[in-house]
């Protein structure tokens, strides 16, 4: 062989070998100019060339920048990831009598539980998750997130009809959750089938056993069975167990923090300082679209045309206001960031979950951490495709000569998540390129608001 011929052997063999360290980033920035090309020219990148992270809070709290699913090129693609119902999907509504109708009874469900309440569904779900691991195992293997959205499914439901969650009823809640969010990071294509054995169940239990707090009386039964589904079963399942899996990767992934933790650290907070940091280099929210009804004007510079899609990007938001993993900083108020918003702008669809997550998220810690010491050393991106694999080593009742850290397993975690990463790099690429596709070929949303003239009563999407 030439020598030419011994040396693109080699770059092969080179770039062969390291393939996890670069591909799965070159395939993200790929997916990124895929999803940016959907937003069309319209589309305002805030922060961005026209917009500045100075502006994010002004322009994202602004009255005109209210629309939120018409006009914009980009919601053909979340209605069909969030089908069936996308139109009733409380984040998705447009402002206006339905919206109003619907967060108002979203905002009373969840407060027909008091913070104590809260606290004691909470820790009694996810006591009941953690007892289903097999007590007899030295060392669980687990996925954070998979782990974790049992117990918010049990939340959600007894939240809602104020009664246990059957076993049953908990598997099609997690399947549809599970469904929704594999689809929107591109890990698996979608399947409807799945999520109506959800909604079919919920038009059966609405007919016949309805819940306590009345449902939006603009809504139609079948639009209320999907509101259900969309708002609790999906949205609230999937962040909050979103959230636990970054906030448990976290301290498996500092075990500084994880060593104050479990020594009952005693400054007040820290916890929850934790959490913070977590949300602050983790936000669950990637990129909010809003649509402008009218001009927003700025000073000193052109204003904002109506009609114009803004892209809120919150992690390059929160980016300048990152740094090393640090909980401290969080409990003294001079040196927490100020770019933070993970629960959203308050002038503009917060979370409604804002009042309590924190608190629920910390019940769910502390149960886990008085059991378990985390170990992991999968990487931890934001999007967290990989679902979080960690270890969860029992603190007490541990076989004789249990090792402190599982090295051997670790180092094996390590290497599979590496190359797992490459794969799923490539099915996220192939998936998300063929839904992008489908979800312009379908065309939801603007079929939607084209067959209704914008009235509030159209069919949903597939």
């Amino acid at each position: 062989m030439s020598p030419a011929g011994w040396a693109a052997v080699a770059l092969a063999a080179v770039a062969a070998v390291t393939l996890p360290s670069w591909l799965p980033g070159l395939v993200i920035a790929l997916r990124v100019r895929i999803f940016a090309r959907v937003g069309g020219e319209q589309g305002v990148e805030v922060p961005g060339r026209e917009v500045s992270a100075q502006e994010f809070r002004k322009v994202y709290g602004h009255p005109a920048a209210d629309g939120r699913s018409r006009g914009a090129a980009l919601s053909d693609l979340f209605w069909y990831w969030l089908s069936p119902g996308p139109h009733v999907h409380q984040e998705h509504l447009e402002p206006g009598p339905r919206y109003d109708d619907v967060a108002r009874t979203t905002r009373q469900i969840l407060a027909g539980l008091s913070k104590d309440e809260w606290a004691e569904l909470v820790g009694r779900r996810i006591r009941g998750v953690l007892d289903e691991l097999p007590a007899s195992a030295p060392v669980h293997r687990v996925r954070l997130r998979d782990l974790m959205m049992p117990v918010w499914a049990e939340v959600y439901y007894e939240v809602v009809f104020r009664a246990p969650c059957p076993r049953h009823v908990r598997d099609l809640i997690t399947g549809n959750a599970d469904d929704v969010v594999s689809a929107l990071k591109c890990t698996g294509l979608r399947h409807l089938e799945r999520r109506a054995r959800l909604t079919a169940y919920l038009r059966d239990r609405l007919a016949h056993d309805p819940p306590p707090v009345p449902l939006p009386a603009t809504l139609s039964a079948d639009e209320q069975a999907y509101y259900l589904q969309g708002t609790f079963f999906n949205t609230a399942v999937v962040q909050m167990s979103e959230a636990m899996a970054h906030l448990l990767l976290a301290v498996a992934t500092h075990r500084e923090v994880q060593d104050r933790l479990s020594a009952g650290e005693t400054r007040p907070g820290f916890l929850d300082g934790v959490i913070d940091e977590t949300l602050q280099h983790f936000p669950l929210f990637g990129v909010a679209h809003r649509v402008t009804s009218a001009e927003i004007p700025r000073a000193g510079r052109s204003p904002i045309p109506a009609g114009s899609v803004l892209l809120f990007n919150y992690p390059e938001y929160q980016r300048s206001g990152q740094g090393p993993f640090d909980p401290d900083r969080w409990l003294d108020a001079d040196t927490r960031p100020a770019e933070s918003i993970p629960f959203g702008i308050p002038a503009n669809r917060p979370c409604p979950a804002r009042g309590f997550a924190v608190l629920t998220m910390r019940v769910a810690a502390e149960e886990t951490l008085r059991r378990f010491r985390l170990e992991s050393s999968a990487q931890h991106t934001r999007s967290l495709p990989s679902r979080g694999p960690c270890l969860l080593v029992p603190r007490t009742g541990g076989p004789p000569g249990t090792p402190d850290r599982p090295r051997a397993r670790l180092a094996a975690m390590r290497l599979a998540d590496r190359w797992e990463g490459v794969g799923r790099s490539l099915v996220q690429l192939v998936l998300g390129t063929y839904m992008v596709w489908d979800a312009r070929r379908q065309g939801l949303c603007r079929n939607h608001f084209a067959a209704s003239g914008g009235s509030p009563t159209a069919a949903s999407g597939r």
